[in-house]
């Protein structure tokens, strides 16, 4: 199936391959990798970067999307990597199940998800990718490869950024289904936060904090995602922050139309750890997107560099967004190592003007420990990522072993690894 090659998400990029083809199955992916030279996989299109793009055959994942097989012994899901979280999530609700964490956007596909190093917020909530049990991926000379976690790839395959193969199917781990209730407050003073911020952060289930920076003292919303089942009753006030008594949208002045139901209103996992509903398309072009995750041991550094930093981010800024993130055993993910905790930036479409200030960012934040998102924009260049990422030497010889004429490299991952 060939469809028409296009842009991605945001509109930001036109991709430059040749063609581009939607195998539906193994064996269609090994045909198409046994005529090309370059090949990049693609999803959902949610990444702001260039980490799907490519001069040669671009792959879609879309109709690698196999029905779920849930194992309720094991108490994992095996899907077609292709699907949609969104998707998949309503299927394990009617079979009783849960996945432990959702990203913002229920709209964004399980493999490309996991090889960015995606996640969903909580003290005690692992990533999208540490959520991987296994997965199945086809390499370069046509070979079908699984690989679980424990096996001696495993922890370099999974935030593989596509360098390894295409990957056609993934192993999640889940739990039994869970409600949760959703409440947002208003107006919290970052001194207070600065304070304690694991007196924020550990309030519910998930937590995320949203500020526009244009009070460089005041974060704008907390949103606290609380487990029926496991976290206490949602608090009168956040350290002096009120409730909200209407449904807010995490950007000033837009209604919250699409966002999840928030005022307390339990309902299933499935519908309240995402921001936003599966049946809303976010908007497209409107918005660019770059993330740092930082050691949770320096957000107070960090935050502070952002209220120092206010009156340069303000004007481009739509919202920023803060929540954590705990530490996993992944050789590329933002979390590996140490807990982090990930500042999430939406900015306005002005890619010139936004890439400029991030160079300022990254001037103050990477020597804090701060980890460039994958999928985001970023102008860090190979040196600064091999020191933020201590495992990328590494990982990059495996890649070489998996792909040694490098058939999935492309700019992006030359950049990444040194060669351009």
């Amino acid at each position: 199936m060939t469809l028409d090659i296009g842009t991605n998400w945001a509109g930001n990029l036109a991709y430059g391959a040749q063609r581009i083809v939607a195998p539906a199955s193994i064996a269609e992916v090994q045909v198409v990798l046994a005529d090309a030279t370059q090949v990049r996989a693609v999803g959902s299109r949610h990444s702001f970067n260039t980490i799907a793009d490519t001069t040669g055959v671009l792959l879609a994942t879309s109709r690698l999307d196999s029905a779920p097989v849930i194992d309720e012994a094991a108490r994992t899901v095996t899907v077609g990597a292709g699907m949609r979280y969104g998707e998949l999530g309503a299927e394990l609700q009617c079979a009783g199940w849960a996945l432990s964490n959702l990203a913002s956007l229920p709209h964004i596909s399980v493999a490309g998800a996991i090889a960015t190093g995606t996640h969903g917020s909580g003290n005690r909530v692992p990533s999208l990718a540490a959520a991987v049990a296994g997965l199945e991926l086809v390499t370069a000379s046509g070979d079908c490869v699984t690989l679980r976690r424990g096996d001696a790839d495993f922890d370099a395959a999974v935030v593989s950024l596509g360098a390894l193969g295409i990957v056609t199917r993934v192993t999640l781990d889940i739990e039994p289904t869970f409600e949760v209730s959703q409440h947002v407050y208003e107006k919290l003073a970052l001194d207070r936060v600065l304070e304690n911020v694991d007196a924020v952060t550990s309030l519910g289930y998930s937590v995320s904090m949203f500020t526009t920076w244009r009070d460089a003292d005041m974060l704008d919303q907390v949103w606290v995602k609380r487990r029926a089942d496991a976290d206490a009753p949602a608090p009168a006030d956040v350290l002096g922050a009120q409730p909200a008594t209407v449904a807010r949208h995490p950007l000033p002045g837009i209604s919250a139309e699409f966002c999840t139901v928030q005022l307390g209103v339990p309902g299933a996992w499935i519908d309240r750890l995402p921001h936003f509903k599966l049946d809303f398309t976010p908007s497209n072009g409107d918005e660019l997107q770059t993330e740092y995750l930082v050691p949770r041991a320096r957000i107070a550094e960090a935050l502070d560099v952002m209220r120092d930093m206010a009156p340069r981010v303000a004007p481009l800024l739509q919202v920023n967004e803060i929540r954590t993130v705990p530490a996993d055993d992944l050789w590329l993910s933002p979390a590996y190592g140490h807990d982090v905790v990930g500042l999430h930036f939406t900015w306005l479409p002005a890619q010139a003007e936004v890439e400029k200030l991030l160079a300022e960012l990254e001037e103050r934040l990477l020597p804090l420990g701060a980890r460039p998102h994958w999928g985001k924009l970023a102008v860090a260049d190979s040196a600064a990522l091999h020191a933020a990422y201590p495992k990328l030497a590494e990982f990059r010889a495996v890649a070489e072993r998996y792909d040694p004429n490098g058939v999935f490299r492309n700019a992006f991952v030359n950049r990444v690894f040194g060669d351009s």
